[in-house]
């Protein structure tokens, strides 16, 4: 991963967005990680990646808990129970 410094990828900003197109930038601040410049496609595609694995665990737990017995009633009164 290519890598820049903050002050440089103020004075750069042209350049850092053309060198994000092409694979993710790290971007550093006195020697640290701070950030990341990627392309809208790179970020999209994850963004989607992410909602993939979150909608596919929350149907996992949906099943395990129908598995296990806990009903939409017995969700309501679970969930009553803690506010």
């Amino acid at each position: 991963m290519k890598e820049i410094a903050a002050r440089e990828a103020k004075n750069r900003f042209g350049y850092l967005l053309d060198a994000a197109q092409s694979a993710p930038v790290r971007v550093t601040r006195k020697g640290r990680a701070v950030g990341v410049m990627m392309s809208m496609q790179q970020y999209e595609r994850l963004r989607g990646i992410a909602w993939e694995r979150l909608t596919a665990t929350m149907d996992a737990l949906g099943e395990e808990a129908s598995a296990n017995g806990l009903t939409e009633t017995g969700l309501e009164t679970l969930l009553a129970n803690e506010s």
